[in-house]
């Protein structure tokens, strides 16, 4: 990966790598882990800005993380570095910019299955669960965990199935 070689060119001993995306901080454990390691005067590196958050507030909440714990962040692509003035205004400017570029690509999506939707080309996946057998069931008696269960779903698509 260039990314690694980039962080190795640019002194890095550990690196961490996770494939989750920078849209939200939940779920992302290699995030986490590399921020409760920060010691004071350590440094958190990464290639790009958008590759460690796409909110501006998500990245708002790594940097104050990151300067609690007397350490700092600097990108190896852009001149990021939050123990400066510029290097801070900087950060927010790239932050405001990925998540901007985030929400349009979220509208484009929208706006694209809304078109494929009204052209009858989309449809969403095909059902995984009958109905008529949820009903069936239900109908012989038995509870929605044993149908659940039974048909291998969770229990609240058995309650989906008997409203629908």
């Amino acid at each position: 990966m260039y990314r690694w070689g980039a962080l190795r060119a640019a002194g890095c001993d550990l690196i961490r790598s996770e494939k989750r995306s920078g849209t939200t901080t939940a779920g992302r454990e290699e995030l986490r882990t590399a921020l409760d390691f920060l010691r004071s005067g350590d440094v958190l590196m990464v290639t790009r800005i958008d590759r460690l958050a796409r909110s501006i507030g998500d990245l708002q909440d790594i940097v104050r993380t990151v300067r609690a714990r007397g350490a700092s962040l600097r990108a190896t692509e852009q001149p990021i570095d939050t123990s400066t003035a510029a290097g801070k205004c900087f950060l927010d400017m790239l932050g405001v910019f990925a998540e901007f570029e985030t929400n349009l690509r979220r509208e484009r999506q929208l706006e694209g299955i809304a078109e494929a939707k009204a052209r009858g080309v989309y449809q969403g996946r095909k059902a995984s669960i009958d109905p008529a057998k949820v009903k069936a069931l239900k109908a012989e008696g038995m509870g929605a965990s044993a149908i659940a269960k039974t048909l291998k779903i969770g229990r609240a698509s058995v309650y989906r199935a008997l409203e629908g």
